[in-house]
């Protein structure tokens, strides 16, 4: 995450989560599936909602009153994860009231907030563990990387994973220092 962008989200929200006005534990959130994190692709926020978008089961909808004010807010990115997160909580009333034009609603409806679980697309681990983005997971298998002429070793580890937003079989990741797609029945998630 570049210094810039951080300063410019601060800046542009005068240093408080974008979502909830609070003003401590905050950090620059890429809204996927953006992966440039420039300010139009990110938002400020706590780190405590951060953790919540990024791992459903822990939702606790006391902690976002703030999307009443946050759907209004001027800055895209914001009405995306305001959009999601009413989808999640499943606030219809204040969902009706937003309009996100048709190329923002596609965004907003990238990680499929808005669709009942049997729709959504979820990654797993060859347990059957569910994977979120920025977990660690480690090989299971030495797998041959296309293009990159080196084999992932199995027990290798790979930090700070990216889900591939439309495909549940597919993770990103870094190995030996090369960014590569890993399929998820190849990988088992570490606590």
């Amino acid at each position: 995450m570049s210094i810039v962008t951080e300063k410019r989200l601060k800046d542009r929200s005068d240093s408080k989560c974008e979502i909830s006005g609070s003003e401590e534990n905050l950090v620059v959130y890429l809204v996927a599936p953006k992966t440039e994190a420039t300010p139009e692709n990110c938002i400020l926020i706590t780190k405590a909602l951060r953790d919540q978008i990024e791992h459903p089961e822990t939702t606790d909808a006391n902690d976002w009153r703030g999307l009443s004010d946050s759907m209004w807010n001027e800055n895209l990115p914001v009405q995306i994860v305001s959009w999601r997160m009413l989808a999640r909580l499943k606030n219809i009333d204040l969902l009706e009231m937003m309009y996100l034009d048709e190329d923002a609603l596609e965004w907003a409806k990238a990680t499929g907030e808005d669709q009942d679980d049997e729709g959504k697309i979820v990654h797993k681990d060859s347990n059957g563990n569910i994977l979120f983005d920025g977990d660690s997971v480690v090989l299971i298998k030495d797998l041959d990387v296309k293009g990159a002429n080196f084999t992932a070793k199995r027990g290798a580890p790979v930090h700070n994973i990216k889900l591939v937003f439309d495909n549940a079989d597919q993770i990103e990741g870094r190995v030996e220092g090369q960014h590569i797609v890993i399929l998820t029945q190849y990988v088992k998630k570490t606590k």
